[in-house]
């Protein structure tokens, strides 16, 4: 199975998606985790011990202009790349986890991650998995993905939303993108909630109830704040997992 997870900038994704890691590694699934924000910090989150021996895919530029086929001057990629040794090449094992770093862009002005795109969007579709077999892609904040339709072969998009206005404004365009390129399952996921009355916020201004409700929990904020494996932090949040993956499976 494949899943996605995205939203406004600082809603939690990468934290919440790394719980779902650890909880389908605990219920014996082999996970991996590809993190396809341009500024990640998933090794960080799920306590890989050198993150920076990771070498990212996007840091590979004569490979991904040799794979997304395109060439000088061209403003044309192809848009079936081979990818198929890219798994072995450039994923790493930690904490039971697998991960892939599709990498940064690294300054100001150096233009969208197209050729990445290509690459990750080609990649999802080569993907076959067994029903123990998870892959899970920690997107980049905002709807920018959803444009170039890099996740349109996911089976679930999970979209975060905490309870704010633009948060909320945010979910509501993912959701609305993500349905016109033909992503059948998208759920909202609130987080960082604090009682019934911002449950009832997010209820209300999505229009739906989200599938799990987050609390707004101090141990992994202090986690994440001391650069700690939030992972460790799972069980004080399990059976909000345990809930959101009933919903999807």
């Amino acid at each position: 199975m494949k899943i996605a997870i995205s939203g406004k900038g600082g809603v939690g994704k990468t934290t919440i998606m790394a719980l779902i890691a650890e909880q389908l590694k605990r219920d014996g699934n082999e996970v991996l985790i590809i993190d396809a924000d341009p500024s990640p910090h998933m090794a960080q989150t799920i306590g890989v011990k050198d993150p920076g021996a990771i070498v990212p895919i996007a840091e590979m530029k004569t490979l991904l202009q040799e794979r997304s086929g395109k060439t000088e001057g061209s403003p044309f990629y192809n848009i079936n790349p081979q990818v198929d040794d890219l798994l072995s090449r450039y994923m790493v094992e930690d904490n039971g986890l697998k991960l892939m770093v599709l990498g940064a862009i690294e300054g100001g002005n150096k233009g969208c991650a197209c050729a990445e795109s290509t690459v990750l969007k080609r990649m999802l579709t080569k993907l076959l998995l067994s029903p123990t077999q998870f892959a899970l892609l920690d997107m980049e904040a905002g709807v920018e993905h959803l444009g170039r339709g890099t996740i349109a072969g996911v089976d679930h998009l999970l979209t975060v939303v905490i309870p704010a206005k633009s948060s909320i404004r945010t979910a509501l365009k993912v959701k609305k993108l993500a349905e016109e390129v033909g992503i059948k399952s998208v759920n909202f996921v609130g987080n960082k909630v604090i009682d019934k009355e911002d449950e009832e916020f997010l209820t209300e201004g999505l229009g739906v109830k989200p599938i799990a409700f987050f609390p707004d929990n101090p141990a992994i904020s202090k986690a994440e704040r001391k650069g700690q494996p939030v992972i460790g932090q799972l069980d004080a949040v399990q059976d909000q997992v345990k809930g959101l993956l009933k919903a999807l499976l």
